[in-house]
């Protein structure tokens, strides 16, 4: 039986999307946003690549590609609406570099692990494998960069088969966030990455784009000269 998610599996095509737009990202112990109007989502824990302008990786982070499945359940044109929202993309604590004692290997072979820990006292724990994914990280790489050029580089989330299914209120209806929630999403080699979720509405809104991104530059190079 063929369904959308069947066919980026193992289909000819990856499915690449943006998932938010440059500087929107929020970082270590920052809330995470879900729609207000969303009744059912989560977390989705991953490996970050890093991927220079000329098409390179070069490191790795962790990240969490909070989704409404609710929306995204409903239609694959809800896509945008499910994945791109107010502080919904997260990655840190750090970006690490290869080099001789952390290589693509290494991310290959990565462990996720994933907990969540409510304020009801609820709480979820889970772990997944970077080799278990149907597609190399190269391979997404690749995929990404087919007719399309990135020349500021790109953070590529990798995927994940750790989506949390243990019923959480009312049984046979599985998990869904709560704000309150705490995230963390670790990994021996890349530390652990820990937010908070609220709703996309009540987090910080995003406001240090590119223009307030050169407006500060410009203001830096003004005060040293």
């Amino acid at each position: 039986m063929w369904s959308q998610y069947l066919e980026v599996a193992i289909g000819p095509d990856a499915e690449v999307f943006t998932k938010a737009p440059v500087l929107s990202t929020v970082g270590w112990g920052a809330d995470v946003g879900v729609r207000s109007d969303s009744s059912w989502n989560n977390p989705e824990p991953e490996v970050v690549l890093v991927v220079n302008a000329a098409g390179a990786a070069i490191g790795a982070t962790l990240g969490n590609d909070v989704n409404l499945r609710d929306f995204e359940g409903r239609s694959a044109l809800l896509l945008g609406k499910a994945k791109d929202n107010n502080a919904s993309c997260a990655f840190g604590p750090f970006v690490r570099l290869f080099d001789a004692s952390f290589t693509i290997h290494d991310v290959r072979c990565a462990e996720i692990e994933l907990e969540i820990e409510g304020g009801d006292g609820y709480r979820l724990e889970g772990r997944s494998s970077i080799n278990q994914i149907s597609r190399d990280p190269l391979e997404l790489v690749r995929q990404t960069l087919y007719e399309h050029q990135y020349p500021d580089g790109f953070p590529l989330f990798l995927g994940t088969l750790l989506t949390p299914v243990q019923d959480r209120d009312v049984p046979g209806l599985g998990f869904t966030d709560k704000v309150g929630d705490v995230v963390r999403i670790g990994s021996s080699s890349l530390g652990r990455l820990e937010n908070r979720v609220v709703t996309s509405k009540d987090a910080r809104p995003w406001t240090f784009g590119i223009r307030e991104m050169f407006r500060t530059l410009q203001g830096t190079m003004s005060a040293r000269a």
